[in-house]
């Protein structure tokens, strides 16, 4: 077959390829729009009537509910109660985050740097996170009474005296905050073994050539640099679960002594599902949703700027 005769069927089999993936493409978006749809509802469904209930004053169990406008969102402006629970929840995150961090990274270097029973030990320190934080909280619950409790008895054994850490204003977050590096410190330590495994034997070998050959040296040259990408993942998975504290809150303190330990979920829950305030309860929804997603962008921007990925 002559040259202009190839050419002519080359293109004729192309074309011909091309409209075949474009009606397979066809077939493929038709299969799954079932699928996709019911995806898109789930995930957005929920949003969508919630952000629509904030401007109501819808109740459960009401046969008709009124358009507000923004007049929920104005009066939780006006709330101190909202503004109390906001400033409860940054201070939980401030202590929740860095203080999971820094033990989950201390507890995989520790745990990487011994073999022996190396197994049993990530086990045992990710046990936390498998636990039901609701049942564990009574657990926590009895260890911190003022009288009987395991912490004021061990602390009385050094000549200290206990404090009734989930009755007073001043203790009663910090202690909830252990409670939770408590549960998380372990799914730290799991992405920061990881990461650990990751980094090759070569930069280390090479840092010790440049004279990088102490502990600190090899710290601050190879291990946290290359850490960088999983750092900055426990960061914003940490600060979000952080900001979503609600079931110690609700079993150990109900919000108390005096909103001492009020945190933005919980409000939530008692402004819905105790006051029976559905429309408040939503805008404060969105707003919750708001501050959260603003400050993981913030933090992913920030952190992304000082990550090393290769």
């Amino acid at each position: 077959m002559n040259g202009p005769g190839r050419l002519r069927f080359t293109g004729e089999t192309a074309a011909s390829v091309a409209d075949r993936r474009r009606r397979e493409r066809h077939v493929a978006w038709i299969a799954s729009a079932p699928a996709v749809a019911l995806l898109a509802l789930l995930l957005f469904g929920p949003a969508l009537a919630v952000a629509v209930f904030s401007f109501t004053d819808w109740q459960v169990g009401a046969s008709s509910w009124r358009f507000l406008g923004l007049d929920n969102f104005r009066a939780l402006f006006a709330d101190r109660l909202f503004w109390k629970a906001l400033a409860n929840t940054a201070f939980y995150v401030a202590i929740v985050v860095p203080g999971t961090v820094i033990l989950g990274l201390v507890v995989a270097l520790l745990i990487e740097g011994r073999p022996a029973l190396r197994s049993f030990y990530r086990t045992v320190h990710f046990l936390p996170v498998m636990s039901t934080m609701a049942a564990m909280a009574i657990v926590w619950g009895t260890m911190l009474h003022p009288t009987i409790g395991l912490v004021n008895r061990l602390l009385a054994e050094f000549g200290i005296s206990g404090v009734n850490w989930l009755r007073d204003e001043r203790a009663v977050l910090p202690a909830l905050a252990v409670i939770g590096i408590w549960q998380s410190f372990g799914f730290a330590m799991v992405l920061f073994v990881a990461g650990l495994k990751a980094i090759p034997q070569s930069l280390y070998d090479a840092a010790a050539i440049d004279g990088a050959d102490g502990i600190v040296d090899r710290l601050r040259t190879v291990t946290l640099p290359m850490l960088g990408p999983v750092t900055m993942f426990v960061l914003i998975v940490t600060a979000t679960r952080a900001f979503e504290v609600f079931d110690t809150v609700r079993v150990l303190t109900q919000g108390g002594p005096n909103f001492a330990s009020d945190v933005l979920l919980h409000r939530l829950y008692t402004e819905s599902f105790d006051f029976l305030r559905m429309g408040y309860g939503a805008g404060l929804t969105v707003v919750y949703l708001a501050i959260v997603m603003l400050l993981t962008l913030a933090q992913a921007r920030v952190l992304d700027r000082r990550v090393h990925y290769t």
